[in-house]
């Protein structure tokens, strides 16, 4: 007979491991984008486990639907310190590396060629 771990059992069981796993609370909307798609998922729990300095992303349940992939969705937001990093790579001023990252999705690599090019 298998005995059922309580989940305060495997919460210690984990942090011994380095492991630290926490509920997000009130997520209302969890959007995965490809290229292709958009798989919304409504409702979900949703849980951040956390190894060895990565954050792991772990979503369940909820209201599950696919559509088109919404072109019109804001730009990104670039970071001014990913923007300071991309200028002073290139030379270039702030405002071209930031137009450099939305136009590479914010790829450093991408952006830093692009204005070397």
């Amino acid at each position: 007979m298998q005995r059922r771990m309580n989940p305060r059992e495997a919460k210690r069981m984990m942090q011994r491991m380095g492991m630290n796993m926490d509920q997000v609370e009130d997520v209302q909307q969890v959007i995965i984008r490809t290229a292709s798609k958009e798989i919304v998922i409504e409702e979900p729990e949703v849980a951040i486990l956390q190894v060895q300095g990565q954050k792991i992303f772990q979503v369940a349940g909820g209201n599950i639907t696919e559509r088109a992939p919404d072109h019109a969705a804001p730009q990104m937001k670039v970071s001014e310190e990913d923007a300071r990093l991309v200028a002073d790579q290139t030379g270039k001023n702030i405002e071209e590396a930031k137009k450099a990252l939305e136009e590479c999705e914010g790829d450093l690599a991408k952006a830093i060629l692009l204005l070397q090019s």
